[in-house]
């Protein structure tokens, strides 16, 4: 798990397993670890009944060692909120997107979370506890209809290879088996 920033990219689908392939990694990590912790960093906000359940169930696949914090736009302000010795897991980056574009903060926000990450380059360590990023890779069907589809899966494929570029190691997950990309 060491690594030169320790910034991990974790793909998938829905469905894919990519936020248990995270969850395994991170607490892979911990195991390992001395003195570090875990810090859930969740960007959904529940606007229905069924994203309701869906938040529940993902704080249900996690123990007591998981801290939790939840912020669905300022990604980089809650980075600088987590303790420093904690593997942090964001989850998911493709649900941040949308709330930032439907504020209309999109290009800040993104703007000031690869400059915080590269930052983050210029200070780490091999002991730097990781930072587990998961998303939804929106971009392997057609192109979409609608401008907002289309700007949303457009702006999600910049990210990607954004942090891609950034990043240790970048995973796709497809039925639950981890893919080595990077």
């Amino acid at each position: 798990m060491s690594s030169s920033i320790g910034v991990h990219l974790v793909l998938g689908g829905a469905r894919s397993g990519k936020s248990r392939l995270a969850q395994q990694r991170a607490e892979q990590w911990l195991n390992s670890s001395s003195d570090g912790g875990l810090t859930y960093l969740a960007t959904a906000t529940a606007g229905d009944q069924e994203m309701s359940t869906r938040i529940a169930r993902h704080r249900e696949d996690r123990d007591h060692r998981w801290q939790t914090l939840e912020e669905p736009i300022a990604l980089a302000e809650a980075l600088v909120t987590a303790p420093e010795s904690h593997c942090v897991l964001v989850d998911c980056l493709t649900l941040w997107l949308s709330n930032c574009l439907h504020q209309g903060v999109w290009e800040r926000e993104q703007g000031a979370l690869l400059q915080y990450i590269d930052q983050r380059r210029t200070s780490a360590n091999g002991n730097t506890p990781p930072w587990i990023f998961v998303s939804n890779e929106v971009g392997s069907g057609i192109v979409p209809l609608g401008q907002l589809s289309r700007e949303f899966v457009d702006a999600a494929g910049w990210l990607h290879q954004a942090l891609a570029e950034r990043a240790d190691s970048v995973t796709l997950a497809i039925a639950g088996l981890p893919l080595t990309v990077k």
